[in-house]
């Protein structure tokens, strides 16, 4: 039972004297919400000498200027070149009225090696910072202090060598992942891997990222990547065990046997692992990876939040000296094509600062082989660079050559020292080529031969590294050979135990070690609550400090309604039926969030759960503030205008931990379909190819109200389609999403709990109200959420239960439909038609419809009635499972079949409404 709190249920009026703590802040001001502060803004002041220095030279330091700005355009940074380099014009120093002999003071210009100089000599040094195998651009960059760091981080580091240890350890790393591509390429021919071969130069970026990380007391990486060297580095640096993988290309299933999953391809496959660095301890997380690629990084950057949340990063941590990705950095390698050309990147970019999205910035890695399957950059583009979109958000981009690995190594830690100084995105254009095509079974020759000439030609990366070592004295050919020996027989070895190798469950660990997979069974949970505690939790949702100044509509309508309602236990809406679902479950512990557009007020105006002072635009969030001692707190992320890359960030949040709630609700729930790889790649086969469990509940308002095509569906046929309920026999929990149109607040109020109290998970598919949302009839009291009360399945009809045998009718409906058929039922004077609500479509109720059905010996007409169009809605979902479970046929009555979702013009869809209602009842 429930320690409640005490406190006065009398309130006489809604303004209680609530004391502003840590978490009372808002958007605009100095102070913040939970979840969210501002930055601090930063004091950056040039120094004196230095201007001065620069007003003495002005041609001197328009010449570096120039490099700075330019370069990178003339930089050796493609290992593959079609056409040689052409110097620029634009840096010839006699355009800035210098001469190579004049003599230069570089001091506060150029952090070059000396303070004076002949031009040759600085042009030489600018050359070569710039213009050889590593340049970059940050010109562009708007803040005055960041492009000052960056000139002279990049003329300190590019020249600097490198230790030695540093050397051999990327040769070894090379070497390693130049043995398993060819082990991989004897031994498994025919086999689709997409290998590193070109691209093994990303061994230098994840070696020195790692190293950096731990140094810097960074405690977790959140890595996401594509194919391309994906199965290099999970055997690699990863620890992912080489006999899994190989008995996963020899057929054999990569989960124990009671895992409920079908597996993925190995390309997708992933790994967690920690890694001791200089006695520090990196826990390092690959995120699965879809064919649809980029899709991946809004959910990388979900799971790194949440994982922030967990640990008290940022502005999740009470200390206000924490910063966002002190503990957890965000990691995302690309493919160059998909970059460029998925729109989801531009999305998930927008949201790299945004209030309640944020993680710190995130490091980016671009594999840029330079070909999408066979498609020249050139031809996949329209900017001179795959990773422009970068200059969107102001993110640096430092452009190197992958047959250079010592400058993959100074870039990254160029990279790294950005983001932890700005804590901003800062991206590695990492110049490469594949060796074999798109995969190693393709011939690229078909498309591009003068490319794969010049790629012929070429010798591997690791070999060139080596010899380089070599001929400095460094690396020894014997060292060299012993490294690749070793790893050959050690992989040789790993082959010999692939037959016997028992996968591990490595799935529902730690937070998620008390929860369980499904049973083919269905459960039913006590989701009910005690009207105190619910009375408390209502007050506190409208309750505000007493020097607010909150909004006059919302006090007369929005505070004093609830409160009458709360206190009557009656007439409860399903926005009250909300804030008491949310606020117990934070009194209970679980965080809460929920994120989409204006869902702070509600699309329909209906939410409020977060209330802006009128005077100061100051934000306050009510459930956060029932008690200082409060375990539980609800994040509300007012998201960017878009469904794919926020989707993809919600569900990466509900994968992190099985006690926290995450919400998405869709402007219109039609407006989801924007997000729909995210729904087919993760949210409906996430458990099923990686036995990765999300509780993500997805509200899409849904209802025909003449409001035309885009505002009246939630194509509620997608999801059924997508779930794999079955139609031949009844459904258990285990089905892959639940899917439900729920009728009444309390009802909904049971789902939201529900999803938290159950000992599994599934995403939760809400097909939301609208109209619904104000209806007086679609309320609820207290009574219906107490104690020994659950989410019900299927709602019978009480009023045709009274008439007894006389009912020769049963309508079955979903939804607010319901209340239309009875408004004309009880016009008819129709005593013998029963109107029966199914609120879980999936798992289908077989039990309690034929629970319901036994209600009725004399009924010999069933309908299924519905306002979507025949081909949408529910009906091709339920009439097989009516037929073959239920035992009966059903006719249809909606509106017939249609290419829209709905009409556009008042006077058809008011024809079509009163057709569908009187349907139901004719003959």
């Amino acid at each position: 039972m429930l320690k409640l709190l005490s406190f006065e249920i009398a309130h006489k009026n809604a303004v209680l004297n609530v004391g502003r703590h840590l978490f009372a802040r808002n958007y605009q001001t100095h102070t913040g919400v939970y979840g969210y502060k501002p930055r601090p803004k930063r004091d950056f002041q040039i120094a004196h000498e230095v201007l001065a220095a620069r007003s003495s030279q002005p041609n001197f330091c328009r010449l570096v200027a120039a490099y700075r700005e330019h370069a990178h355009k003339q930089a050796e940074i493609n290992p593959v070149a079609l056409s040689p380099i052409r110097p620029l014009k634009e840096l010839e120093p006699e355009r800035f009225g210098l001469y190579n002999d004049d003599i230069v003071k570089t001091p506060g210009i150029l952090n070059g090696p000396s303070s004076e100089c002949s031009v040759a000599e600085a042009i030489h040094f600018l050359e070569y910072v710039y213009s050889k195998t590593i340049s970059a651009e940050f010109s562009y960059l708007e803040n005055e202090e960041e492009r000052e760091w960056f000139a002279e981080e990049m003329e300190d580091k590019v020249p600097m060598d490198i230790p030695l240890d540093a050397k051999k350890a990327i040769a070894e790393e090379l070497i390693k992942s130049q043995v398993f591509d060819r082990f991989m390429a004897s031994k498994f021919p025919t086999v689709k891997r997409y290998g590193a071969e070109g691209a093994e130069a990303m061994v230098a970026f994840f070696q020195e990222l790692f190293y950096m990380s731990a140094r810097d007391e960074i405690e977790q990486i959140v890595l996401c990547m594509p194919h391309r060297g994906r199965l290099n580095l999970l055997t690699g640096m990863f620890n992912f065990p080489p006999a899994a993988l190989f008995r996963k290309l020899k057929g054999q299933f990569e989960f124990p046997a009671s895992a409920q999953a079908t597996g993925d391809v190995i390309s997708h496959l992933t790994s967690t692992t920690n890694l001791e660095i200089d006695g520090k301890s990196l826990h390092l997380t690959m995120l699965f990876c879809p064919s649809h690629l980029e899709a991946v990084n809004p959910v990388s950057m979900g799971k790194t939040r949440a994982r922030q949340q967990t640990v008290g990063d940022g502005a999740y941590s009470k200390d206000e000296s924490k910063q966002w990705s002190d503990k957890v950095l965000n990691v995302q390698v690309h493919g160059d094509a998909a970059f460029a050309g998925q729109g989801v990147n531009q999305e998930t970019l927008n949201m790299t600062t945004v209030p309640h999205f944020e993680v710190g910035g995130s490091v980016h890695l671009v594999v840029n082989n330079q070909i999408g399957f066979s498609t020249p950059g050139p031809r996949g583009r329209s900017s001179r660079y795959c990773c422009d979109l970068a200059k969107m958000v102001s993110a640096p981009v430092i452009h190197v050559n992958g047959n250079d690995p010592e400058m993959v190594f100074r870039a990254t830690q160029i990279a790294f020292r950005y983001q932890r100084q700005f804590r901003k995105d800062v991206f590695i254009d990492m110049n490469c080529f594949r060796r074999w095509g798109h995969n190693e079974v393709d011939d690229p020759t078909f498309t591009n031969p003068i490319q794969y000439k010049i790629i012929d030609k070429q010798r591997s990366v690791p070999d060139l590294y080596v010899e380089k070592l070599e001929e400095s004295g460094l690396f020894s050919a014997e060292e060299a050979s012993g490294v690749s020996k070793k790893y050959y027989d050690w992989l040789n070895n790993q082959l010999k135990l692939a037959d016997n190798y028992e996968p591990q469950a490595s799935y529902l660990t730690g937070p998620w070690s008390q929860v369980c997979q499904a049973d083919a069974a269905i459960t039913t949970w006590d989701t009910g609550v005690s009207a105190n505690l619910l009375k408390f939790v209502g007050h506190k949702s409208v309750s505000y400090p007493q020097d607010f100044e909150i909004h006059p509509h919302l006090l007369k309508t929005f505070v004093q309604g609830r409160l009458r309602k709360i206190q009557e236990e009656n007439q409860i809406d399903w926005a009250t039926a909300e804030a008491l679902a949310v606020g117990s479950l934070l009194y209970e512990g679980y965080d809460v969030r929920i994120c989409g557009q204006d869902v702070g007020r509600g699309t329909f105006a209906q939410r409020h759960a977060m209330l802006v002072d009128q005077e100061t635009n100051d934000t306050y969030i009510p459930l956060n503030e029932m008690d200082p001692e409060q375990k539980g707190h609800l994040e509300v992320a007012n998201s960017i205008l878009s469904e794919e890359a926020v989707l993809g960030f919600e569900y990466g949040m509900s994968i992190e931990s099985p006690k926290r709630l995450a919400i998405w609700e869709a402007q219109f729930g039609d407006f989801f379909n924007g997000a729909q790889i995210q729904i087919d790649t993760f949210i409906a086969s996430g458990e099923t190819k990686w036995v990765t469990c999300s509780g993500l509940v997805m509200l899409l308002p849904h209802g025909y109200d003449g409001a035309g095509p885009e505002h009246s569906s939630c194509r509620l046929e997608r999801f059924l389609q997508l779930s794999d309920s079955n139609e031949d026999k009844p459904d258990g929990d285990n089905v892959n999403m639940h899917i439900v149109h729920p009728t009444t607040p309390a009802q909904y109020f049971h789902l939201l709990r529900r999803q938290m109290l159950r000992n599994f998970r599934k995403p939760l598919i809400v097909a939301s109200a609208k109209t619904v949302l104000r209806l007086p009839v679609a309320s609820s009291s207290l009574a219906e959420m107490a104690p020994g009360t659950s989410f019900k399945p299927v709602l019978g009809d009480l009023e045709a239960e009274a008439s007894g045998k006389s009912v020769n009718r049963v309508v079955f409906t979903s939804g607010k439909h319901y209340y239309g058929l009875v408004g004309q039922r009880k016009l008819l004077d129709r005593k013998d038609v029963a109107i029966i609500r199914v609120e879980s479509l999936c798992p289908f109720p077989t039990l309690e419809l034929n629970k319901q059905l036994e209600k009725y010996p004399r009924a010999k007409s069933f309908i299924w009635s519905q306002e979507e169009p025949r081909n949408q809605g529910a009906w091709n979902f339920v009439q097989p499972r009516f037929y073959n479970l239920v035992g009966k046929k059903l006719a249809y009555r909606g509106r017939p079949t249609l290419a829209a979702p709905a009409v556009g013009y008042g006077i058809a869809h008011k024809q079509q409404a009163e057709e569908v209602i009187t349907s139901a009842f004719s003959p």
